[in-house]
């Protein structure tokens, strides 16, 4: 049996700073698989500029319609992924009270009983990691590992998430991090 301690489901990736340049610099993202045959994660601060409405051919319930797209990683752009405040026991839970899908049917039911405390975020693309390359990574400290929490998912605006995360997990370098301006030049 496989040591899961290792894997890093569940967990947040943010970028350590060692990314500048690069599609991932500054971003913040939820590792949604990860195994020995690799990784799957969704990135959740950067939005696509765009509502599910005008990307989505299909009927979608009014709660749906104006629900952000965010562009979850360079793989796959049309891949259709979301993240939903619901916990169903299989293999697609992250953690608790939160699930990964990916059917547009299964998307179309959740949206028609959106209320209350159920949440959805949904995704265009993905960021994946073939075996081994996510620990390279991580070996280089490309990355910093926080936990992950459906407040930082939902509720925090993509644009303070990365910052936010930095600062609360502590420690003079991340709250230095945190402060950086993305053009160093201009400090």
């Amino acid at each position: 049996m496989a040591d899961k301690s290792k894997y890093l489901k569940g967990q947040l990736l943010l970028d350590s700073g060692e990314l500048a340049g690069s599609f991932f610099a500054r971003t913040v993202v939820l590792i949604c698989q990860h195994d020995s045959e690799g990784a799957f994660g969704l990135v959740l601060n950067r939005p696509a500029n765009k509502k599910l409405g005008e990307v989505i051919d299909a009927e979608l319930p009014e709660a749906l319609r104006g629900q952000p797209l965010y562009v979850g990683g360079p793989v796959q752009p049309t891949t259709l992924s979301y993240l939903h405040s619901d916990t169903d026991g299989t293999e697609n839970e992250i953690m608790d009270r939160l699930t990964m899908g990916h059917s547009l049917y299964d998307l179309l039911v959740l949206g028609g009983d959106l209320k209350g405390e159920r949440r959805v975020k949904a995704f265009a693309g993905y960021a994946g990691w073939a075996p081994g390359q996510l620990e390279g990574e991580m070996r280089r400290k490309a990355w910093i590992v926080q936990p992950a929490r459906l407040d930082l998912i939902f509720d925090v605006e993509p644009d303070n998430l990365w910052r936010k995360i930095l600062r609360s997990a502590g420690g003079w370098k991340n709250h230095l991090l945190a402060e950086m301006p993305e053009d160093p030049s201009v400090n």
